[in-house]
């Protein structure tokens, strides 16, 4: 052995006997540290490995074109493109506004729109129209009693629904006939008031009591035949009818000349009912034109009287 060697030994050797062995328990701790490291290492490395496996499974189901699975929470899907919208989430419904109460605290009842208006109960004086100044004979006067002829056997169920009826009899003279000479006509002028809604009933009842007596005899005048027909009743409130009556006119002598005609109309506003039946003067025959005249005065004083 050589010199260099054997000095190289000595060395070593004082340098373990300058040194300190460590307790055996310390060496115990230190060999169980690193032990637990090396454990938790392991973990982690599992842990690792576990995500990747899932990572990849997902990209394999993807390719094999099953359903991919859903991001994650927080991640933005793609928007679809399909013809099918999605599904919009409902609006919530508006706050109702702040009820309003009246200076007493109580709050004002529900308006629930224009309230039908009643039918009246009574027939005032002033429902009834005025002849013109030109057709006025001051012969006038108040009348009972049915507002229209006899029509064969018919019968007016509406009349049950008869609230008031007031009439009266007027007569009338044409423009150039001079004062002091006979009338040259006659009105029978009723006003009734129905319960509502029955009004019309009447008309409409009316109506086909005319097509149900085209002819017949009146009691009490003589073996006159009289036929019965609607016309064009024109345009008179909310709706009306009108008809003629036609019989042969007997001279003095009781043998036939000409013929007499007489007018009925009947019109209705609202729930009222206005009826002109012109009755003539010894015979004389109605004409339409002035039965068209007082007919529009006779609707524009009950349409005064309702407003």
């Amino acid at each position: 052995m050589s010199a260099e060697l054997s000095d190289l030994y000595r060395s070593l050797s004082a340098a373990a006997d300058d040194q300190e062995l460590a307790h055996p328990e310390l060496v115990r701790r230190r060999a169980d540290r690193r032990a637990h490291v090396r454990v938790a290492g392991t973990a982690l490395a599992v842990a690792v490995l576990l995500g990747g496996v899932a990572v990849g499974g997902r990209l394999a189901l993807s390719a094999d074109g099953a359903t991919p699975l859903p991001p994650p929470a927080d991640t933005p899907g793609p928007v679809p493109t399909g013809s099918t919208p999605p599904p919009s989430l409902s609006p919530s419904p508006p706050s109702p506004p702040p009820s309003r109460s009246t200076p007493s605290g109580t709050p004002p009842a529900p308006t629930t729109g224009a309230a039908t208006p009643r039918p009246p109960t009574s027939i005032p004086d002033r429902a009834f129209f005025v002849l013109a100044a030109s057709n006025q004979t001051g012969q006038e006067s108040r009348i009972e009693g049915p507002a229209l002829p006899v029509l064969c056997a018919a019968r007016y169920p509406s009349e049950s629904a008869v609230v008031q009826r007031r009439g009266r009899y007027l007569a009338y003279k044409r423009p150039e006939t001079p004062k002091g000479y006979v009338p040259d006509g006659s009105y029978r002028h009723t006003i009734t008031i129905y319960r509502t809604g029955r009004a019309d009933d009447a008309l409409r009842e009316l109506r086909q009591a005319v097509r149900d007596c085209p002819r017949q005899e009146l009691p009490d005048d003589g073996e006159r035949t009289w036929r019965q027909r609607l016309l064009d009743p024109g345009r008179y409130g909310d709706e009306s009818v009108l008809f003629e009556m036609r019989a042969p006119f007997l001279d003095v002598n009781g043998k036939p000349s000409g013929e007499e005609v007489r007018l009925v109309r009947a019109v209705r506003i609202n729930d009222v009912v206005t009826v002109l039946w012109e009755q003539g003067w010894e015979g004389t025959s109605a004409e339409r034109g002035q039965v068209d005249a007082d007919t529009r005065r006779a609707v524009a004083a009950i349409e005064d009287w309702l407003d």
